[in-house]
């Protein structure tokens, strides 16, 4: 088997990145910030990812997936009262509306199949989307956050565990210096799906690909 060469986009805690790695595929995670996992030897970029998308189309560097968590605070609807028409942020809306189309729009033109996260908000509609719904429970975590994914040229994620419990815990998590990236990091049982379920597609194809020719 031949690994995937994957990328996953706005992403520092390594979950997703890792989920790959631990199947043998060459996965590197791309964000403005650095690697806070802690895991060592593993590759994570500290780079702009327009400037990165920018860098790879020069030097022809294509990848298998791209995955892409861009910063949704100005999309969500939770933010609908700074940033909802009428409010003063309301003009950043708009921009990262317009910035969220542009990477999901240059990622398509970079690999064959992309997944864009980002939770109940403007942003679907905007791209004409019907996003693929997940939640924590339906993977193991007793916990409700209703997580959408674009998704290009890959198959919706299926259940893995489903499990008792609907807590709200990162939508009840008090302020801390922490809260923004423990409401950012994707779960455990979320990330292992996407790799083994993403994966186990874009091989398949690939080989049924192969055979045809």
């Amino acid at each position: 088997m031949k690994p995937l060469n994957i990328l996953v986009a706005f992403e520092c805690s390594g979950k997703v990145r890792d989920a790959f790695r631990r199947l043998g595929h060459d996965a590197t995670s791309l964000d403005l910030q650095k690697d806070y996992s802690g895991t060592i030897g593993r590759r994570h970029l500290v780079v702009d990812f327009s400037d990165y998308i920018d860098l790879c189309h020069k030097r022809g560097r294509i990848y298998d997936i791209i995955i892409m968590h861009p910063p949704c605070t100005a999309l969500a609807c939770s933010g609908n009262r700074w940033y909802g028409k009428g409010q003063p942020r309301h003009q950043e809306r708009l921009e990262a509306l317009e910035q969220t189309k542009e990477w999901w729009t240059r990622a398509k033109n970079l690999a064959p199949h992309v997944a864009l996260e980002n939770p109940v908000g403007v942003l679907w509609n905007f791209l004409g989307i019907e996003p693929n719904y997940v939640q924590p429970w339906q993977f193991g975590h007793g916990e409700t956050k209703n997580t959408g994914f674009a998704l290009h040229n890959l198959p919706p994620l299926q259940p893995t565990e489903i499990v008792e419990g609907r807590e709200q815990r990162i939508w009840r998590l008090p302020p801390s210096d922490d809260r923004a990236k423990i409401r950012s990091e994707t779960f455990q049982g979320i990330a292992d799906a996407m790799a083994e379920q993403w994966s186990e597609y874009i091989l398949t194809n690939r080989e049924e690909v192969n055979d045809n020719d």
